[in-house]
């Protein structure tokens, strides 16, 4: 019992980790859900949301159907990811206009380990590895470089933007929150969580599921039949996302939000070096340094942690 109670309590913090990250336009859920070793069982239980799954809810069988979507599983990590989002959004928008040069620093470390860490899953090296990875880093680089555009409103783009950031939002390295930002509904989302407008946020979770219960089923077929090239185009993901979190930017070019404020639109990475030449301000380049190993060293830590949580019997 205390074993399990222990393992509810770390998925729950897995959960608001996923959740902390989700808001963070270059930082995917999915990726800390693969840092943390819950990947494949999140994509395997949202699948398994069925018709036979649906067959058992008709027919009242509830501890079936509970079984059968792995609900306790899935009601932990969602309550902490709901946790996360309602509280930490304010927060981590704040360090993020505050404290950009750390809090990129941070994430910057975090995902170049947990990349690698991804990649040491790969079984069997091959051609088809090598392409499947070059192709994920290229695929995120493109995302992670497109400009933002200027879209509608409307309920049904909202849809539609919460089935396609949701697609993003499971793919370690892909951010469903930059996805939002390019189609220029980041900072609109992120307002109506904030001022609790359930109608825009009833329609992008409604958006968000039918994305979800689609892509994870190709996904779960994927990893079913090929492992090892998909677990690299995963980790190719993530390394091509770095494109998005280098800490040192340029702002090129701004625009003006819905509150008349001017807010940067496109950022160009440069060198730490050229940083203070260009902007005027410190680069802090010995204190980042410090948070991308500190980056590396919690997920040293986590994986050392997953691993004894493994070895141990449960109660």
């Amino acid at each position: 019992m205390a074993s399990k109670v222990r393992n509810f309590t770390l998925l729950f913090f897995k959960g608001i980790g996923m959740g902390s990250a989700d808001i963070i336009p270059g930082v995917s859920g999915g990726t800390i859900a693969f840092i943390t070793g819950i990947y494949e069982e999140l994509i395997n239980s949202i699948q398994s949301f069925d018709f036979k799954a649906l067959k058992l809810l008709v027919s009242l069988d509830l501890e079936g159907f509970w079984k059968r979507v792995n609900g306790n599983f899935l009601a932990v990590l969602v309550s902490g990811i709901a946790v996360s989002v309602l509280s930490f959004a304010s927060v981590i928008t704040y360090l993020l206009d505050n404290f950009p040069i750390q809090i990129w620093s941070f994430f910057f470390g975090l995902i170049i380990i947990s990349a690698l860490s991804v990649m040491t899953q790969v079984k069997q090296k091959s051609a088809g590895v090598v392409i499947s990875s070059v192709l994920g880093i290229l695929i995120a680089f493109i995302i992670t470089s497109a400009t933002p555009a200027t879209t509608p409103d409307s309920l049904w783009f909202i849809f539609i933007c919460g089935m396609v950031a949701i697609c993003a939002m499971i793919l370690p390295g892909i951010s469903g929150s930059f996805i939002l930002l390019i189609f220029g509904k980041y900072e609109f989302i992120l307002n109506a969580l904030k001022a609790m407008d359930f109608v825009v946020i009833l329609t992008f979770i409604g958006g968000c599921i039918i994305g979800l219960l689609s892509f994870t089923r190709i996904i779960s077929w994927l990893f079913s039949r090929f492992h090892d090239v998909t677990v690299a185009l995963l980790a190719g993901f993530m390394f091509g996302s770095l494109n998005k979190v280098w800490p040192w930017k340029l702002t090129t070019a701004f625009r003006i939000n819905s509150h008349g404020e001017q807010v940067a639109l496109i950022r160009e990475n440069i060198l730490p070096t050229e940083y203070f030449e260009l902007t005027g301000t410190q680069p802090e380049l010995l204190f980042a340094l410090f948070l991308m190993a500190l980056g590396f060293f919690i997920i040293v830590i986590l994986e050392k942690i997953a691993l004894k949580l493994k070895e141990e019997p449960n109660d």
